[in-house]
């Protein structure tokens, strides 16, 4: 049994609730928020969130970040937009060596840095492992089957990792991918917000299936890039995750590309929907494509009608008339 700190509400309600009832580990919930923790003390539910899903009395609900001190193992479980300021306030009270579990998937939208940079910036004494896969809060919450991944250049700890969150409903894999792992967990989230805008127009599964297919070629190019292995994204961290995140109506960045794709902003759909990671994902791989030059059209499409108030119909007209082209570049 691990003494468990979960930072964030919502996904960190979720692992938080099936860490106490499937290993009986010792939990402690936090949330910045006051009025949410007040909430949940109350109701033992979320009831925005993850209605249904209740929060059992032996997990402790707190706004002071100086609980990590005691723990094992800090889960952090928030929008990657908050990721470094968050790190900030935990950095005085981690204790050198604990287990920092990273459950966002997201890129730092100005920086264009990977969660894993961010962290080995803040909190420079703690083993890194960052989990990611199709794991959607509200099957969690409830038991539902899940597999993800655990990903770490410290073996030690990722072995830690699958031992602690391991259950009959809950598998976890090793990968020392740690950049394929993150490049695909906060990338899927670009695609999904394009699949998202093609129901939204009305298109059917053949335009989605294009989309998803050649956006894990994207996804596989910016990958290559920066140094990860193509089979990672075709593992859980890719595939899996973009399959569930581009047809699931739990995902929020396809829900808001089915507003855009009705005719609603980008911004207005933003603020509908509450987190959108894509959102701020698209910019920064955009970034980091012309930073290394990759190919990159469907991102860069997204972009352009997220950030530049381009027409959607417009751009779906201009993919698809792109020069013709080999599906691969190079065939062997």
């Amino acid at each position: 049994m691990a003494n468990i700190t979960v930072l964030g509400g919502g996904f960190g309600t979720a692992l938080a609730v099936m860490l106490y009832t499937s290993q009986e580990h010792e939990v402690t919930l936090w949330s910045a928020i006051p009025e949410e923790v007040e909430a949940m003390r109350r109701d033992r539910e979320q009831t925005e969130k993850l209605p249904g899903v209740k929060i059992p009395e032996g997990i402790r609900l707190t706004t002071d970040i100086s609980v990590v001190a005691d723990s094992d193992l800090v889960l952090f479980a928030i929008p990657s937009t908050f990721v470094r300021s968050t790190c900030q306030k935990v950095a005085p009270h981690l204790q050198e060596g604990t287990v920092i579990v990273n459950a966002g998937k997201g890129i730092e939208e100005d920086s264009y840095k990977l969660m894993s940079k961010v962290f080995a910036e803040e909190l420079p004494n703690g083993a890194y492992v960052v989990m990611t896969g199709p794991s959607h809060a509200e099957e969690v919450g409830r038991g539902i089957p899940t597999s993800v991944v655990a990903a770490s250049s410290n073996r030690m700890a990722a072995y830690l990792v699958q031992e602690w969150f391991s259950s009959p409903n809950f598998r976890v894999y090793i990968n020392d991918d740690v950049t394929g792992c993150e490049l695909g967990g906060a990338l899927k989230n670009v695609v999904a917000l394009c699949a998202g805008i093609s129901d939204g127009l009305g298109f059917g599964d053949n335009t989605k299936a294009a989309l998803m297919t050649r956006g894990l070629h994207e996804i596989e190019r910016l990958g290559a890039a920066l140094g990860s292995r193509t089979n990672t994204f075709a593992g859980l961290t890719g595939l899996g995750d973009l399959i569930v995140t581009c047809t699931s109506m739990h995902s929020r960045n396809r829900r808001a590309g089915i507003l855009i794709g009705q005719g609603v902003s980008p911004e207005e759909a933003v603020k509908q929907i509450g987190t959108v990671e894509g959102y701020y994902c698209c910019h920064a791989a955009y970034g980091l494509a012309k930073r290394y030059e990759v190919e990159m059209p469907i991102t860069e499409a997204l972009y352009s009608v997220l950030y530049e108030g381009a027409d959607v119909q417009e751009i779906v007209k201009g993919l698809l008339a792109r020069p013709k082209k080999r599906e691969y570049e190079k065939l062997t």
